[in-house]
């Protein structure tokens, strides 16, 4: 007599290799993606030098700002003066020939003759230079520094994500900025990131973790 049952398998191996198979998929897509978020928040916060708020600049400026405040604050005197003196005017109430208004300094005067705008430090500075130097690998630190001006971040965080994408789980991930005022920075060296940006990311730490494994159940 055939038996109608002995073409089928009741193993469950293969069931338990598919879903082995797809677990770790989840895992390495979760890793990649917890990387890629903690890789993007310390670019993202990372600070760009801006020249015009450095201090010698701010008190340079400042001081252009006074002495042009000052200009304009004597030819409002001057003309406060023409106008309470009657024999200024015409009876039809027009100033009389040879007196005319002094006039304040337009905008372009103020940033042509006082130069309020001007910079005394870091005149051919371009910002970005940290931002463009995290560096991803795996296993091994990265070594040495790029050449490479990032100022919105976005090239940085499109190599890491490129990048990310070798990596297995059982790797060790490393992000790291061997520029020698990295240190400086995450220690409120700069007023656009008081509070550093490594430790603020690992502040997140949990929430990124779990954002990341209910991305990628299984």
């Amino acid at each position: 007599m055939t038996n109608k049952y002995a073409s089928m398998n009741g193993s469950f191996a293969k069931n338990i290799r598919d879903f082995a198979e797809r677990a770790k998929a989840g895992i390495d897509a979760t890793i990649r993606e917890i990387v890629i978020e903690i890789g993007s928040s310390v670019i993202r916060m990372s600070p760009v030098g801006k020249p015009e708020i450095w201090a010698a600049n701010v008190i340079h400026r400042q001081a252009n700002k006074r002495a042009a405040d000052d200009y304009d604050f004597k030819v409002a005197v001057r003309n406060t003066i023409i106008n309470l003196n009657e024999s200024n005017f015409t009876k039809a109430g027009k100033l009389r020939r040879g007196v005319k208004y002094a006039k304040p300094l337009t905008k372009t005067e103020r940033d042509q003759n006082f130069n309020v705008n001007g910079l005394v430090a870091g005149k051919d500075y371009v910002g970005g230079r940290f931002r463009g130097n995290w560096q991803f690998s795996i296993d091994t630190p990265a070594e040495g520094v790029l050449d490479q001006i990032d100022v919105s971040g976005t090239v940085s965080i499109a190599v890491l994500k490129a990048q990310v994408q070798s990596l297995t789980a059982g790797q060790t991930a490393y992000i790291v900025n061997n520029l020698p005022y990295g240190i400086a920075l995450e220690y409120g060296h700069s007023t656009q990131a008081p509070g550093g940006m490594v430790r603020i990311t690992l502040a997140r730490f949990q929430q990124i973790v779990d954002e990341a494994i209910r991305n990628n159940q299984v």
